[in-house]
This record gives structure tokens, sequence and C-alpha cells, in this order.
């Protein structure tokens, strides 16, 4: 009984880290968006400086993880909640990085008159930031049917990268000037539907860590 109380302990500790690390990657895509929207370059240089304390925590709960399963040998669902925190921190990792290649981005675009008003990649946005939201409430609630929900949602944001890639590439057929500016747009929108991706990685993580099925719904 001993034993068992500890571990609930650490696992409710780990789940806490989870959760700080989830709040402050799904703030740092919020900033690195609203960044570009006022080509706030300061707002952007915050998303870069508080990249580190998110790696840290990576480092941290990956850690953290590993001494779990060395130390406390668990099995069965305990085994599935250590394996798969390490897991979904990874994505977590990866989606706060892609907001600072959205805030470099920003600082890159900072002097220049936007070629359009910027409408469709804050919509995209709005829609990946939901994403990761929902991935965390499935998450904390071991909510299947949400999980499934906002994996559907990344066909919106596949078709919204299309929709904009056709609209970028016409701007640079028709004028070359605007080559480097809607490149760094592409840019952007890639990142955001490679963290559209992560969310759903997060989502499948979810499903694994409640049913032991791995689901592949990034496709």
């Amino acid at each position: 009984m001993v034993i068992r109380a500890h571990l609930d302990k650490e696992l409710q500790e780990l789940h806490y880290s989870i959760l700080a690390m989830g709040g402050l990657t799904e703030e740092a895509i919020d900033k690195a968006i609203r960044s570009l929207v006022k080509q706030d370059v300061e707002l952007a240089e915050k998303v870069i400086e508080n990249d580190d304390v998110i790696d840290k925590m990576e480092i941290d709960i990956v850690d953290k993880c590993i001494k779990l399963i060395a130390t406390q040998q668990p099995i069965g669902k305990d085994l599935r909640i250590i394996f798969t925190s390490s897991r979904i921190v990874t994505d977590l990792e990866r989606i706060a990085d892609h907001a600072v290649d959205i805030a470099k981005a920003t600082k890159r675009l900072a002097n220049e008159k936007y070629i359009k008003p910027l409408i469709d990649i804050p919509r995209m946005a709005e829609i990946v930031r939901q994403m990761i939201k929902e991935s965390l409430d499935a998450y904390i609630n071991e909510d299947i049917n949400l999980a499934e929900e906002t994996c559907k949602k990344d066909d919106i944001v596949d078709a919204l990268y299309k929709q904009i890639f056709r609209e970028l590439l016409t701007f640079m057929m028709e004028d070359p000037r605007t080559i480097s500016q809607a490149t760094q747009f592409l840019f952007i929108c890639r990142y955001l539907e490679r963290v559209a991706d992560h969310a759903t990685n997060i989502c499948e993580w979810v499903i694994y860590r409640v049913t032991g099925e791995r689901k592949d719904l990034n496709i």
C-alpha cells in the first residue's frame, strides 16, 4: 500500500507538470500569432525567450518518466500513463518550437507592409489553438470521444493550408516582388499545419493511454 500510494503521488505530480507545460505551449502559439498579426517584435521575442523554459520542462518530465519506470517497475495502465506522458510532452515541445519558428518569421516581416490583410492565417491558427486546448482537455478527462473529434479538425487545417498555398502562389506569379514575403507566410502556414499534426498525435496518445489501443488518426 505504501508503494502504491507513492506511485500515485508521483503520477499525480507528472500529470500536473504536463498540464503546466501544455498551458505554456498553448500560450506560445497564441502569442506567436498575435505578434504576427500586430507585427509586434517585442512579443515575438518573448515567445523565443520562453522556449527555454518549455524545453527544460520537457527534459525534466522525460527524466521523471524514465526514473519512474526504472524504480517503480509499473505495469498495465500505470506503464501506459508514464510512457504516453513522455510522448505527449515531446509533441508539446515540438509545438512550442513551431511557435518560435512563427515568432522568428514575424521578426523577418516586421518592417514590411503585408501584401494582403491576414485573415485566413489567423483563422487557421485559431483552429490549431482549439486543437491544442481540446487535446489537453481530452488528456485531463481521459475523453476518447473528444480526442477523436479533435482529430477531425486536422482536415480543416489541411484544407486551409492548401487554399492559402494556392492564393500565395498566385501572388508570387503575378508579382515577383511578393515572393519573399509570400514565402514567409507559406512557412508559417506549414508550421501551423505541423502543430495540428502534433495535436493529433497527443489525441492518439490519449486514446492509447485509456484503452491500450494504438489508432492512427493523422491521415
